[in-house]
């Protein structure tokens, strides 16, 4: 936290607290916390009376009561400051942590060691320090010994000899350091006062702050699968200065079946143990972050004189495969603060082949949409992509070069004739239409394509499809005070089909100039202490909200301003008496919290979704397109937005009993029947009990299947490549209306539809109640008939069905390339669904649902 702040408020004139440290008082068997400043008093002839500022914390202090110290305020913790004596403690030996000398340890390997004396790693110079988990506190600030104060050859060998774990416990006291005043900016904060100061601060940032380079190196490598066989340096530190920050991201780490479905691969610690042995070899560096899904792989290293200078790490992944969560193709971000900018950078694989360019601007948009990073403090929305003064963005974006066959292709790359070549380009051609990465800037193209290669040279394709070169493999960026110095593919890797891509920047980053900060400071109290007593007040652009015709899985957004008054405010929408959320479950208020200052205006966006949790009781009646939210102002009024509409039901999200009892599509049915339909309990065949002349499947579920059997047993990648959303939509439309004949879509976008419309039914096909008796016979083909046999006549009929297609399937396996094991993987998670709350199977129960499945797809009945 930023207690440095609190304590600041409390002080008279003339006295400036440095940095404050949460500690706890030891009197006897009792504990309470304190709040300990270090307070810089200016004397009137102009001197200090304070801890030097290069000494550490754990120099020798005596408490003292400051002379002209004003009362606390109420929400602070009763404080000690202290003045700096060269004389051992004598008041403070009840305090733990803080000011208690710790005996010497050795030093952590490749932390603030000389050059070459840290952990031995062949061509790293000193070597490559870890601070992703053991030296990162829960807000993601970097443990570090500077933490305490700055480097000096008076105390630089006593701060290597502290502990790892000392000095851990150290920095997660104090969150701040006096050596960087950026932290003041980005720690959390007690409360709105705070917050307000905040606010006020980043709004007046240019008056303390300068921009000072620092070197980035940005890398991209689709390795195909392949292990490391050869060493990076040609591609990361040949030819160039040390970085200070390196961005390497890989694509298709893995192409193994266990890590697209099980998510493990020893590929990482493979292509980890590369990249750091190919840093430069003149400078030593921190590895701040790793992130994966399945294949993509972003790792972030800082030099290690940097490491005391990045904060708030975090990271994220969103998958874009099939359904919308895949990690085949997706995206990972790793998020940080450096000094006082906010860097992200994202690496993505986005959809492959040529055809497909519309698939990949919405991998993009998802992407950008879905990836959130927790902030600090939780009074504040999630961070989005665009949310950050510097964005990076590397990858296979996989766009193509389009309407030029591959020996024109080929010849232009032959002639170096490559700004002909790049007006072909996809990608060039989607940003142009603003439809992908609007406001982002890519260098020029002065290297041939890095896409397709044989293997082990430099030959374009020779395989059967002969695929045509294609800039696949870029880096963008966005932002202020960045400017690009060189961007070249790396053709002496020959590793992978790909070449590795490469980008060095120089990137402005803000940095505080303390004395400027401080008298910044002082302003803002000022202005806070006036604006203090008064009662916050908003308007409102609207109130009511009316979302017609709501559609499963189709967002509707509508959206309102908040525009605030004379008095910074802080505002959320709240619970109600009696519920766990401030909005039901298909509505989301997007930011649903946030801080405005004296006469700005924030615009909220009303998300309205619907998807496999809330569809049915909608299908039912059981729930209606109705809510009431509640805005809260802190120390002001509440407000309450009515939200309406209605819902259209469907055949996604309602029972397989159901819709065999449904002869009609479902929208030309009766609301009431729909009603009685769907809350109509399971029947199993003993009940005796039988409505009129009912379906043996779902006609839903026989449109799809049929659909995909008549066009698609020979399509490459079925079940694995995601379709597209607008071609969902009129899936969808086709099945609740019955007008099958007018369904156009690609096999993919039909595949996908008949996944999610199982993932969708509240009973899965494989009922909750078989779910264990199935994975404890998961390996005996006769008890796996057996368990079946005992479910409801409906859900047998349904999986009978679906074995009996997937089977015909594997029949076509040399032409769609699908096997038992790829099929067994997907529908297992979608069939079998774990009863305990609905959660996801682990590891362990993915691959019993895996093989209950294989056995029916290799056995014919």
């Amino acid at each position: 936290m930023d207690q440095s702040v609190a304590i600041q408020e409390t002080l008279a004139e003339g006295e400036y607290c440095i940095i404050a440290v949460q500690g706890v008082l030891c009197e006897g068997e009792s504990r309470q916390s304190r709040l300990l400043g270090l307070v810089r008093h200016r004397r009137k002839r102009g001197q200090e009376h304070a801890v030097p500022r290069r000494r550490t914390l754990h120099s020798w202090f005596r408490c003292d009561r400051p002379t002209g110290h004003r009362g606390a305020q109420p929400r602070v913790p009763a404080a000690l400051w202290f003045t700096h004596q060269d004389v051992p403690p004598r008041s403070c030996q009840g305090l733990s942590r803080c000011t208690r000398p710790e005996p010497e340890q050795p030093t952590p390997l490749g932390w603030n060691s000389p050059p070459g004396t840290g952990p031995p790693c062949a061509g790293i110079g000193g070597g490559v320090s870890d601070f992703d988990d053991s030296r990162s506190d829960k807000t993601g600030l970097l443990v570090d010994p500077s933490s305490c104060g700055q480097d000096t050859p008076d105390n630089l060998l006593t701060r290597q000899n502290k502990s790892k774990y000392e000095i851990t416990d150290m920095v997660r006291s104090s969150t701040i350091t006096v050596s960087d005043k950026a932290h003041i900016l980005s720690m959390q904060k007690f409360g709105l006062r705070d917050t307000i100061v905040k606010s006020r601060l980043v709004q007046k940032e240019e008056d303390y702050t300068y921009i000072q380079n620092f070197r980035f190196f940005v890398g991209t490598y689709n390795v195909n699968g392949q292990s490391p066989k050869e060493g990076l340096r040609p591609w990361l530190s040949h030819g160039i200065p040390a970085p200070d920050v390196y961005c390497v991201g890989f694509q298709e780490l893995d192409l193994s079946k266990e890590a697209f479905f099980f998510h493990d691969t020893p590929k990482e610690e493979e292509w980890f143990k590369a990249v750091s042995e190919g840093l430069h070899p003149d400078a030593k560096y921190a590895k701040v972050k790793l992130i994966r899904l399945v294949g993509i792989m972003l790792l972030l290293y800082v030099r290690h004189e940097h490491a005391a200078h990045i904060s708030e790490v975090e990271a994220e992944t969103v998958g874009t495969g099939i359904m919308g969560r895949m990690g085949n193709k997706g995206g990972v971000a790793i998020r940080f603060q450096f000094h006082n900018t906010s860097i992200c950078v994202v690496n993505s694989h986005l959809a492959a082949h040529t055809e497909e360019y519309e698939r990949r601007n919405q991998d993009y948009k998802d992407i950008c949409s879905r990836m959130q990073f927790c902030q600090i403090d939780p009074g504040l929305p999630p961070l989005t992509i665009s949310k950050h003064d510097v964005i990076l963005w590397l990858g296979d974006l996989n766009y193509r070069i389009e309407e030029l066959d591959v020996e024109t292709v080929k010849n232009l790359i032959e002639e170096e004739d490559f700004q002909t070549l790049y007006a072909y380009d996809q990608l060039k051609t989607q940003m142009a239409t603003k439809a992908v990465f609007e406001g982002f800037i890519e260098g020029e193209l002065t290297f041939q394509p890095t896409y397709k290669y044989d293997t082990g040279s430099d030959d374009w394709d020779t395989s059967e499809k002969c695929r045509a070169p294609a800039w696949c493999d870029r880096v963008l960026w966005k932002g202020k005070n960045i400017t690009q110095l060189s961007y070249q593919s790396h053709m002496a890797l020959k590793t992978s089909d790909h070449k590795p891509v490469s980008s060095v920047f120089d990137i402005g980053v803000k940095m505080v100039n303390e004395e400027r900060y401080r008298k910044t400071l002082e302003i803002v109290h000022s202005l806070d202490k006036m604006e203090n007593a008064n009662i916050p007040s908003v308007s409102l652009s609207k109130r009511e909200f009316c979302f017609q015709n709501v559609k499963y899985m189709q967002l509707q957004v509508q959206s309102f301003t908040i525009q605030n008054g004379q008095v910074p405010c802080q505002f959320e929408f709240i619970n109600k008496p009696d519920e766990k959320s401030y909005c039901k479950q298909w509505l989301n208020a997007n930011p649903s919290r946030g801080f405005l200052l004296p006469d700005s205006a924030i615009e909220i966006e009303l998300e309205l979704f619907v998807n496999k949790t809330t569809a049915t009781k909608l299908n039912s009646g059981e729930d209606k397109i109705e809510d009431i939210l509640v805005l809260h102002l802190d120390r002001g009024e509440d407000y309450f937005l009515s939200v309406s509409g209605n819902y259209l039901p469907s055949c996604f999200g309602s029972p397989i009993h159901t819709l065999c009892y449904m002869r009609e599509p479902i929208l030309d049915l009766p609301l009431e029947t729909i009603r009685e339909l769907t809350l109509m309990p399971l029947q199993t065949e003993d009940d005796g009990v039988q409505l009129e002349n009912p379906l043996g499947i779902p006609k839903e579920l026989w449109m799809m299947v049929d659909y995909l059997y008549q066009n698609a047993v020979q399509q490459e990648d079925l079940f694995q490549q995601p379709g597209l959303r607008s071609e969902f939509e009129h899936i969808r439309d086709c099945l609740d209306t019955g007008m099958i004949e007018t369904l156009s879509a690609s096999n993919h976008s039909v595949a996908e539809a008949l996944l999610l419309f199982l993932e969708s039914l509240p009973e899965p096909v494989i009922c909750y109640n078989t779910y264990r008796n199935c994975l404890e016979c998961s390996g005996n083909y006769t008890a796996s008939k057996q368990v079946i046999s005992t479910l409801p006549t409906f859900h047998q009929n349904v999986f009978n069905y679906l074995m009996m297609f997937l089977r015909e399937l594997l029949k076509k396996s040399a032409k769609n390339h699908l096997d038992a094991n790829i099929l067994a993987s997907i529908f297992g998670s979608l069939l079998l669904r774990n009863p305990a709350g609905h959660q996801k199977l682990d590891t362990a129960e993915k691959k019993k649902a895996q093989e209950f499945i294989h056995l029916f797809l290799c056995n014919s009945p």
